[in-house]
């Protein structure tokens, strides 16, 4: 029996983990083009380009990460029923991913499309995000190298049905 997730939900995971960063590496360029064009001056092609990757690359994400929640309702990832405190915490986590996410692709497309009013919410989800991938990170880190129980191995591809070679033993 498959453990964890699916591939296509281990897939998305991962697609959405890379693309990430390249919010947080485009997404000065948004105020900087705003401000060339408020001052009178042409933005550079660099900071116009920026903009533009930040844009679709976070649509992008803000639709991935609703295939990632349908695929994540219609098909629960595997494994027991948790109830300690940490299991409930990571759950929460989880949750906050997803709503914070789609709300700030959503948030961005209105600030790029329909209205500039609600980009100091989308810089303040922005900061969330942050935080929540850092704790998502030492949580991993955590389990793989101080509890070692292997739930790295459910966001790694699995072979043949089995679980993946943990990476610490």
């Amino acid at each position: 029996m498959r453990h964890g997730y699916r591939t296509s939900q281990i897939i998305l995971h991962w697609l959405i983990a890379c693309l990430l960063p390249v919010q947080y590496l485009t997404g000065s360029s948004i105020e900087r083009t705003h401000h060339a064009v408020h001052m009178g001056v042409q933005p550079s092609s660099a900071d116009v380009l920026q903009h533009l990757v930040h844009n679709y690359v976070g649509m992008a994400v803000g639709g991935l990460m609703v295939l990632r929640l349908f695929l994540r309702i219609m098909q629960p990832p595997s494994g027991g029923a948790s109830s300690t405190g940490t299991e409930l915490l990571a759950k929460a986590l989880h949750v906050c991913f997803y709503g914070a996410i789609i709300v700030q692709a959503a948030l961005g497309f209105f600030a790029s499309y329909l209205t500039f009013s609600v980009a100091p919410l989308h810089v303040i989800g922005s900061k969330m995000i942050l935080t929540m991938v850092a704790i998502h990170f030492a949580a991993a880190a955590w389990h793989t190298l101080i509890k070692r129980d292997g739930t790295i191995d459910r966001m790694i591809l699995p072979r043949n049905d089995q679980p993946a070679t943990r990476i610490f033993k």
